[in-house]
This record gives C-alpha cells, structure tokens and sequence, in this order.
C-alpha cells in the first residue's frame, strides 16, 4: 500500500496499469474492485469497456469512507476483432485460436478509463489499431509455453514478447498496454492532478511542428 500522501486510488491489481501510472509520477493506491464483466446482449464493444471502466471505479469507491475526497481511476481494456471481444485465453486451445484469429490482420484494442471524483465522473475511451504478422502454429505454441499470453486481454502482450507479432500500430501504445496515458493525463488534469513536473507543465507551448 503507497503512503498516505498518494493522490488517487486505482481500481486496477493490473502490474501493467501500474507500471504506467508510476510512469507519470502519479502517486496511488491500489484498491480491489469487484464486478460482473459479463457482456451485455447487443453491447457494443465500445460501451462494453467504457460501463465495465465505471463500474470499477464506482465498485472501489464505495469500500472507502464517506469522507474520502481523493478520486478512484478504473480502466478496462479489449481486445475486438470484428464486434467479437477476446478475453484472457484459459489454456492452450483458446490461446492458439485467438492468436490465429489475430493472425496476418488488423484488430482493434479499445481501453476506457474512468475517473469517479467528488465533483462528478469523467470518462474517456482509447482506440487503437494492431496488426500481426502471420503466424505459424509453432510459434504460438512457443509463446502459450512463455507464459505470456496466460492474463492479457487477447492473448498477447504487446509490451513482452508479444511485440515480436506486431508489425503495425496506429494508436496509442500505452493504450494497448492496458492504460492510455493520454486519456488518463487529461482526466485528472480535469481534477488538479499535474502529471508532469511543474517546470515543464508551466513552460512556454510549442507549436506543431516546431523541434
């Protein structure tokens, strides 16, 4: 448990989420948040992530005190191919047809996060865009044996050796990873939470295209 000073609780036991919030020198707590992620029928995907971020946030929010002002962040990312939604693989058969299903094509990763504050609740939603390399059946069999793919949305980590695959991306990396930093970075903006140093949050803007 960080120390009394952190700034926010994370509605998150993902490593990951946690690796990026340390990232930008955000100072939290982790809290466990419990819900039902059964997709709803005729749920878009994008609605899908975006409710399960909410409810997370919300779930951890309400096993601390009343007074409690600091903000919850929760986030929920997926893995969609299609309007089809790649879970966690639960063994090596669903492992290899997901990674199959990857194969040689282009998917989309889409991670909500939400913020739910003393003043209200924000959300925002990451879309990105990934495309793999075919693959052979040997080397998804090698990458199951890994341990890789065994938690992650989808199957695969495109921070490990998941990265191997990955021929393109068009979006946003951290978003893949679990956390879109510049989603996060603007909610808690919104909230007085700076995540850069004050020298740089305060220095002159640079304008596009200027190095």
């Amino acid at each position: 448990m960080p120390d009394a000073d952190h700034q926010i609780y994370l509605a998150s036991g993902s490593p990951r989420r946690r690796e990026l919030l340390t990232q930008i020198g955000v100072r939290f707590a982790v809290l466990a948040a419990d819900c039902d992620e059964t997709r709803h029928p005729g749920e878009h995907p994008e609605d899908y992530v975006l409710r399960l971020a909410l409810e997370k946030a919300r779930s951890a929010r309400a096993a601390l005190p009343r007074h409690e002002a600091r903000p919850v962040l929760g986030a929920d990312t997926a893995v969609v191919v299609g309007e089809r939604i790649l879970g966690k693989p639960a063994d090596v058969a669903e492992s290899l047809a997901m990674l199959g299903l990857l194969s040689g094509r282009c998917h989309r990763v889409l991670t909500a996060v939400a913020l739910v504050a003393a003043d209200g609740v924000r959300t925002d939603l990451s879309e990105s865009r990934v495309t793999f390399r075919t693959l052979t059946r040997d080397e998804c069999l090698h990458y199951w044996d890994t341990g890789e793919p065994r938690d992650k949305a989808g199957g695969y980590g495109i921070q490990g050796l998941g990265a191997l695959f990955i021929s393109g991306l068009i979006g946003s990396y951290s978003g893949v990873m679990g956390l879109p930093l510049f989603e996060t970075g603007r909610l808690l903006g919104q909230v007085g939470i700076a995540v850069l140093p004050p020298a740089a949050a305060a220095g002159t803007a640079i304008a596009p295209g200027v190095a």
